[in-house]
């Protein structure tokens, strides 16, 4: 059975990533608007309809807006802006948050992708707050480092031209006012009762992520839990994903360094316990690829889901 696919912002840097995923897929019907029409609601509003699958790749405003334009039963959403993220009647699009998810998403007609830092950061804390290591209550800080392609084409172009405007910079902090968009997102999937401390930041490399959450374990109510049975924890939590690992303890004692840009190219998270057992201090790091696993990989797998193919098609 062919499935109808419109990519609805195919030229950014989210949606290109998709396409180039799947463009060699023959059960796949990949429908293109002409360049000339891409701001032209009815040729936009037509191809949507015609489409079994819509994948948005758009700014809110628009994503929104492209949902409003859906006019049947049948055309089925996968939203990677934020604007459905925490929304009623949306699915969120991450098929290993919990055993039922992957269920979930394929009976789904609206699913929303998450975003690059939340899919780290709440793979990391929605384990522990599960297992009643973390409270939900409990004081959190994430801090974070992108490649600069998570800031899109305006982004890519101050890193990239030769007048740009970061183009002599290798490393920066930004929403320093503690609003981040993904915050919101964050808070709500992980089961946090407040907003985390959020640091993201933007490294001079094109691609590639590391997330981080630091937890002083020894101010934990459950100080009796051994660094051990945290590690344990993602083990089990993870056990049998294909797309998510976990080091082992063993492997952790010769790591002396993360690298952001280790998982570029594929559709992996790799969660990593490192911890200190005299100072009872943990911090727990994710790797990624900002524009696999936390864009346009996540997509296909969700695509992949939908219409019950295997989940690592075109990924990896």
């Amino acid at each position: 059975m062919i499935t109808k696919l419109f990519i609805d912002g195919e030229e950014g840097t989210t949606g290109l990533g998709i396409r180039e995923r799947l463009v060699d897929r023959e059960e796949l019907e990949l429908l293109s608007i002409d360049t000339s029409k891409r701001k032209d609601k009815k040729s936009r509003r037509d191809l949507i309809n015609a489409a079994d699958i819509v994948i948005l790749c758009l700014p809110d405003d628009a994503a929104r807006e492209a949902v409003d334009m859906i006019e049947n039963k049948t055309t089925r959403v996968i939203d990677s802006s934020t604007a459905h993220r925490t929304a009623n009647g949306w699915v969120y699009g991450f098929p290993e948050y919990s055993r039922k998810q992957k269920d979930a998403i394929a009976g789904a007609a609206r699913v929303t992708n998450p975003g690059c830092y939340a899919l780290a950061s709440i793979g990391i804390l929605r384990p522990l707050i599960e297992s009643k290591i973390l409270p939900p209550d409990w004081p959190i800080s994430v801090n974070a480092v992108s490649g600069y392609s998570g800031g899109g084409k305006k982004l890519i172009s101050a890193f990239e031209d030769a007048n740009g405007s970061n183009n002599d910079k290798n490393f920066f902090y930004y929403s320093l006012n503690l609003q981040h968009k993904h915050v919101p997102e964050i808070t709500y999937w992980s089961g946090l009762t407040h907003e985390p401390i959020f640091s993201p930041s933007v490294g001079s490399f094109f691609q590639g992520m590391i997330v981080q959450v630091p937890l002083s374990c020894w101010a934990l109510p459950k100080i009796s839990r051994s660094l051990i049975s945290i590690h344990q924890v993602f083990q089990e939590f993870y056990s049998g994903y294909d797309f998510i690992k976990v080091t082992e303890l063993s492997k952790l004692k010769e790591l002396q360094q993360l690298n952001p840009e280790s998982l570029n190219g594929t559709n992996d998270l790799h969660i990593h316990v490192f911890s200190n057992v005299l100072t009872k201090q943990v911090i727990v790091s994710g790797v990624l690829d900002n524009l696999g696993k936390g864009a346009s990989g996540q997509a296909v797998q969700n695509l992949n889901i939908m219409i019950g193919a295997p989940e690592y098609l075109s990924l990896n």
